[in-house]
């Protein structure tokens, strides 16, 4: 299957519903799995690849279905709950290319089950290096193949089964034309001089560690803010944390065990007894009376810390040089450093029609204009940009460094 080159300009977008070579069976067996490897090892160059999750269900983003596919092979669906080890797949594309559509989403969970590419061509990352206006998988496939995508599908229950068709022609969809987008997107990048630039920025997200597990996790709660009290701030987190030891064992979203509402108001009610804390929505529900004594434990708990163990008012600080904002008065030397590496980047994103978020990640261009380095591309490497970033953007702050040393 292969789509021609696309003129937004003079021609409409057709929506699509379905794959247009069909649905294939979903792979949820060894045998099942052991046809599809040897047609996935038979097929030729890239593999578009994606996955759906059901993180707003289940507890963790994990792989609940994983969707393939590469020119010669075609579609293949495979039931990642059923088949939870996927190494002889990865086996059979060893060395092949891996289209995504923002790879970053999609790596974590794929690796999890033994897919760990080893060369990737992300489209999102492309379209947005173009400097294009939509990124989403459905404004990149209307702009690049006139097709139109419907997305009703992407937050539903992924861990269903059986999965109803409509959503597998939601799942097929994202995968069965790729290949023909990353083949557009690929030539609008060499057409533009951008190439080079995109091959460093998808193998960078390849590159990319897992990202560092927030301290006091518990603190993202919905509503925190409405919680002063120390002593409440404790009830928060013993409630956050019984509740998320408690949905990692049933394999739940945090969410549907105790929504995070109800422990905002468990904490700033402060109930006397476990009667009074049946009384506050939804602790008293009939789907949550089996758990009613693990939340009445917990709030106890913080109730009886002592004040040495009590959680902080204000939080951790994550950094220590605070916004650019915050430095006029403190560093008015560093804030007007970032200012004028602002207004230059700005410009830069518009002369290369590239996003002033993709010049470079803001938290490291903000730390190497405050450190004000002797060798700025040095620290900028160090700081892990990309030297196509740094040939663009060190001689800007080399400018405002020498503008206002100090």
């Amino acid at each position: 299957m292969s789509f021609q080159a696309f003129d937004t300009e003079t021609a409409s977008v057709v929506p699509l519903a379905a794959p247009p070579d069909g649905l294939t069976p979903v792979v949820d067996t060894p045998e099942a799995l052991a046809r599809a490897v040897a047609a996935l090892a038979a097929g030729q160059g890239p593999v578009a690849a994606d996955s759906e999750r059901a993180s707003g269900f289940r507890y963790g983003s994990y792989a609940q279905l994983v969707q393939l596919y590469r020119r010669g092979t075609g579609l293949v669906l495979i039931d990642a709950v059923a088949l939870p080890r996927l190494e002889t797949v990865a086996a059979a594309l060893s060395g092949a290319e891996w289209v995504f559509h923002a790879a970053s989403q999609d790596l974590p969970c794929l690796r999890e089950v033994g897919l760990n590419p080893s060369l990737i061509f992300d489209t999102e990352l492309g379209a947005r290096l173009l400097g294009w206006p939509q990124v989403g998988l459905a404004g990149v496939v209307a702009r690049t193949l006139g097709i139109g995508l419907a997305k009703q599908f992407s937050a539903q229950d992924w861990s269903r089964r059986p999965l109803p068709e409509s959503w597998l022609n939601y799942a097929a969809l994202d995968v069965v034309l790729l290949l023909d987008v990353r083949d557009a997107i690929e030539a609008a990048l060499e057409d533009a001089g951008k190439a080079d630039m995109a091959r460093a920025e998808f193998a960078a997200v390849l590159a990319a560690p897992p990202p560092v597990p927030r301290p006091d996790p518990w603190r993202r709660t919905s509503g925190l803010h409405n919680v002063r009290d120390q002593r409440q701030l404790a009830v928060v987190r013993e409630l956050w944390e019984a509740r998320d030891a408690l949905a990692q064992r049933i394999d739940l979203a945090p969410g549907k065990v105790l929504p995070d509402a109800a422990i905002v108001a468990a904490a700033t009610t402060s109930p006397a007894t476990k009667a009074d804390l049946a009384k506050i929505h939804p602790f008293g529900a009939k789907g949550q009376a089996k758990w009613l004594d693990r939340w009445w434990d917990a709030i106890n708990r913080a109730r009886n810390l002592p004040r040495s163990e009590l959680p902080s008012s204000r939080g951790p600080r994550h950094h220590t040089i605070g916004p650019a904002r915050s430095w006029a008065n403190r560093h008015p030397e560093a804030y007007a450093r970032m200012e004028m590496v602002k207004a230059a980047t700005a410009a830069l994103s518009e002369e290369r029609a590239i996003p002033v978020e993709n010049l470079m990640q803001p938290e490291l261009l903000r730390l190497v204009v405050f450190e004000a380095p002797a060798d700025v591309p040095a620290a900028m490497l160090a700081a892990g940009a990309r030297p196509w970033q740094v040939e663009l953007l060190a001689p800007v702050v080399e400018q405002a460094i020498a503008a206002h040393p100090g």
